[in-house]
């Protein structure tokens, strides 16, 4: 790397090079300083040090957030693969000879994660049983790889461009309801009867409830009018089988229901969608992945195509 005005590599100190990376990843010197139990001022000063050993100026101040030039945008590069492979070697060394440890921390659905990952992450307990596992079940879609989170799983038409997004396989929407509601009320045979009959499904905080519907090339969309809302799939499935009304919800809340012969579903020509058709892992692409997170990774990349929804490659 070319370091400007005559700056030499042996100028730049490593650690106020990591420190960049912190930095830029954080967002802002507050943020930084807090993961790194620094003082924002400690912070600031190690940051001026590092521009003046390179000579030019890394990151441009707003009030909210720092920003990388040009030249800090390489020296970040540069940074984050240093500080990756020094954390790599740091667990090689640390974990040599033992079974593998670390903690790993998930955000997935709430419904998705307690019907059909939860067995899978039973599974994966019982293999790596000196691994962590720390589990939240949570549907927010803003700010998903907080610090506190490693990976997270979520339900999206695409996946954002910014992070690594490694296919789950499709998302299937159905419109169902109890046998018992079916009989006594009949079942929508046409996109436009959801608007009328008591609706029972998941809906984005603040926005209006609307489900789109594909058929061979042609997309259709209907908005909304829930009779029963809910984030917890669970609930809505009780819901369902209390006769409460068609519900609309992925496949897999009432797989077992389907099979029983307690839930029937209607308009199944169509391919529905509320929040996306896709499940997707998702993590940091800068972000150092421990030997930990890569074996869950895998593991569940690997149950995922066995249960035949998603691919066990990226």
């Amino acid at each position: 790397m070319t370091i400007a005005r005559g700056a030499s590599k042996s100028d730049v100190d490593v650690n106020e090079l990591t420190l960049l990376v912190e930095i830029l990843d954080a967002g802002n010197l507050s943020e930084a300083a807090r993961r790194l139990k620094m003082s924002r001022a400690n912070v600031s000063y190690h940051l001026k040090a590092l521009e003046k050993s390179v000579g030019v100026q890394l990151v441009r101040r707003t009030t909210r957030r720092v920003e990388p030039t040009e030249i800090g945008i390489r020296l970040y590069e540069h940074g984050r693969s240093i500080r990756n492979a020094l954390l790599a070697a740091q667990e090689s060394v640390s974990t040599l000879g033992q079974r593998l440890q670390g903690r790993v921390r998930l955000s997935v659905p709430s419904g998705y994660g307690q019907l059909v990952m939860s067995e899978w992450l039973i599974a994966f307990k019982r293999e790596y049983p000196d691994i962590v596992l720390d589990v939240m079940f949570e549907n927010r879609v803003e700010d998903l790889l907080r610090d506190e989170v490693d990976i997270a799983v979520r339900v999206m038409p695409e996946p954002p461009p910014s992070l690594v997004a490694r296919d789950m396989g499709p998302v299937r929407y159905v419109a169902c309801a109890s046998t018992a509601y079916a009989k006594a009320h009949g079942m929508p045979t046409q996109l436009d009867e959801l608007r009328v009959v008591p609706l029972i499904t998941a809906s984005v905080i603040g926005k209006q409830t609307r489900v789109a519907a594909y058929l061979d090339d042609e997309r259709h969309e209907v908005l909304l009018e829930p009779s029963l809302i809910s984030e917890n799939f669970t609930f809505l499935r009780d819901a369902i089988l209390a006769g409460l009304g068609v519900g609309i919800v992925p496949d897999y809340v009432v797989m077992e229901d389907m099979r029983a012969g307690a839930v029937v579903t209607a308009l199944d020509q169509w391919r529905l969608s509320i929040f996306g058709t896709h499940m997707y892992m998702l993590y940091m692409p800068n972000r150092h992945q421990t030997r930990a997170a890569l074996a869950f990774i895998d593991f569940m990349l690997e149950r995922a195509h066995k249960a035949g929804r998603g691919h066990a490659s990226a």
